[in-house]
């Protein structure tokens, strides 16, 4: 099982970082052991004093894919739900200032933050999802599945023609504005559609 993630796909979110507009979805990856296994706490690591959220809809692939056609793309994801992309954002200012890659900020243990999976079918309109991170009982992230520059099709067919996707892989499609960092006794909780997700305790 492997961690697709892509970055920069939320025009606000682009400008909050002061980062230049992509012409191609910015993929990176994150390793199995990057998942933080549910109802634990996450523990702010020791490398890094500036650890920051990003709130993000996750699909989870269900068959195997290759060089898949946008409009078959529908037919290779059936759950869709919310995760955190956790980023040391002061490692990856270094990294990126050398021109290196980002990988030790973005897909350290823990890093990725998994909620509740709940079939497509579920939702009437799957690209005009609502969903929200609260901070301490205070929203701090809003965004919307129509917001995407890269909707989840597109995603899907972008990214199968450069890895193969099989069946359990995970994809993380980008966070909106309003990141920022975590600090020990925080609580973070995830929802799409008011629903709540995942609680979060960090330490």
């Amino acid at each position: 099982m492997k961690i697709i993630c892509i970055g920069r796909n939320y025009v606000d979110h682009i400008e909050e970082l002061k980062n230049e507009r992509p012409t191609d979805p910015v993929v990176f990856l994150k390793p199995d052991t990057a998942i933080l296994p549910k109802q634990f706490p996450f523990y702010i690591p020791e490398f890094s004093t500036d650890v920051h959220y990003e709130v993000e809809l996750v699909l989870k692939v269900s068959k195997v894919g290759k060089y898949i056609d946008q409009k078959f793309a529908r037919n290779y994801y059936n759950e869709v739900g919310l995760g955190i992309d956790f980023t040391a954002r002061d490692l990856q200012a270094q990294l990126k200032a050398k021109g290196l890659p980002w990988e030790k900020a973005k897909g350290f243990d823990g890093s990725a933050v998994l909620g509740n999976f709940m079939p497509i079918s579920d939702y009437d309109a799957l690209q005009n999802l609502d969903f929200e991170l609260h901070k301490n009982e205070q929203v701090v992230q809003k965004g919307n599945a129509n917001h995407m520059i890269w909707n989840f099709d597109e995603i899907v067919a972008y990214v199968s023609q450069f890895f193969t996707l099989k069946t359990g892989d995970l994809i993380f499609t980008g966070t909106p504005a309003g990141v920022g960092p975590v600090a020990a006794g925080d609580v973070l909780e995830g929802f799409i559609k008011n629903e709540k997700q995942f609680r979060l305790n960090i330490k």
